[in-house]
């Protein structure tokens, strides 16, 4: 029998996460319990304890990592893998029986947790990850090349060297011809269209995104352009495609094609709080893939090929992770995208999500 706050805090474990617990848990005293060797979920306050008194489940669970009351120590996503193993329907509270809520009452009160419920961490149902995001956070994550795109990762190495390599075949694959006028939306820090005008002089690139952009060759603008543009490409993937695809047929001419990327999810994936809550905000989440494509034929756009992206983007996410661990950074919108892409990483790898380009051309 573990001994310290851990020993207490056994009995509670046990109901809300099953007879052998998938973890190794800390408490604030230092002791612990679980296996001695993976993961370990670190309660720095009895706060966290709290919030799982009042939302038994994913929810308890990510408002206290936001706040800093929980932490993982080892590997994330082996953490966060075993807890969703038992954390099945992110939608749901934990099934408690009576006898289960006695004991973890009795178990919250020896240890002074019991209280008012404790409010939600501000950056949930703030706007959206996206919209709270700032452009330093952004580049530390993207690292020194500022690529803020899925990477094709056959034969890199690195990063870097992973996103090259797809601006290179997606540069092939658009073949802008000279004189031709080619957008780049939400493109972040511009490293693609960067890279395009450096490949094809010919022609007149113009970058819209909010973020400071150096590229030379490109007119980098805040606001969305006009109208008459051979080609669109959004690729970066800093707001969801499909929340503005009337915008997006707007700015092309007859004939112009478009190259957009988006995150869809499986049409019987399980709603996800932490998603809804934190990531994507009040607009909603991402479509599936027949939804997207009916948004996008809706407004005159035909499809003419899909293209998936799901393994090169769990590894990218990987390594946008590991930027991030790398940073100084630790505030509630830092935690929150360490959890997003952990979990996003986690849920490409197991099919539940999925990246698709898909080209179209408006009618």
């Amino acid at each position: 029998m573990a001994e310290g706050i851990a020993g207490r805090l056994e009995p509670l474990l046990v109901r809300l996460l099953g007879p052998e617990p998938p973890v190794r848990v800390r408490a604030w005293d230092g002791s612990e319990i679980g296996g001695a060797e993976g993961p370990v979920f670190v309660i720095r306050d009895r706060r966290a304890l709290r919030r799982l008194l009042w939302k038994p489940g994913e929810v308890g669970l990510v408002r206290a990592f936001v706040s800093g009351e929980l932490d993982i120590e080892g590997d994330v996503y082996a953490a966060l893998g075993a807890l969703q193993r038992v954390l099945r329907r992110g939608d749901e509270p934990i099934a408690l029986s009576a006898d289960d809520k006695r004991e973890i009452v009795r178990t919250a009160v020896m240890l002074g947790a019991v209280g008012p419920e404790p409010k939600a961490p501000p950056e949930e149902d703030a706007g959206g990850l996206m919209a709270e995001t700032s452009p330093g956070l952004y580049a530390r994550m993207a690292g020194p090349g500022k690529g803020t795109g899925v990477g094709t990762w056959t034969d890199a190495a690195d990063l870097a060297a992973a996103q090259d390599a797809d601006a290179d075949g997606l540069i092939a694959r658009l073949d802008p011809r000279p004189g031709e006028t080619v957008l780049e939306l939400n493109a972040g820090f511009a490293a693609f269209s960067r890279r395009l005008a450096a490949a094809r002089p010919e022609i007149a690139v113009t970058a819209h995104t909010p973020f400071p952009a150096d590229a030379p060759g490109v007119t980098v603008v805040a606001d969305p352009p006009g109208e008459g543009f051979d080609a669109v490409v959004s690729v970066a993937g800093t707001t969801p495609v499909h929340r503005f695809a009337d915008r997006v047929a707007a700015a092309l001419r007859p004939g112009g094609r478009l190259v957009a990327r988006q995150t869809v999810h499986r049409p019987d994936a399980v709603p996800r709080p932490f998603t809804s809550d934190y990531v994507y905000g009040r607009e909603g989440e991402t479509p599936t893939l027949g939804e997207l494509t009916g948004l996008f034929d809706a407004v005159g756009l035909e499809v003419r090929e899909v293209r998936a992206l799901r393994e090169d983007y769990a590894r990218t996410l990987r390594a946008w992770a590991a930027n991030l661990a790398d940073s100084t950074d630790d505030n509630g919108v830092a935690r929150v995208w360490a959890l997003h892409l952990a979990t996003t990483a986690l849920a490409c790898e197991n099919g539940r999500i999925g990246v698709y380009e898909v080209t179209a051309v408006l009618r």
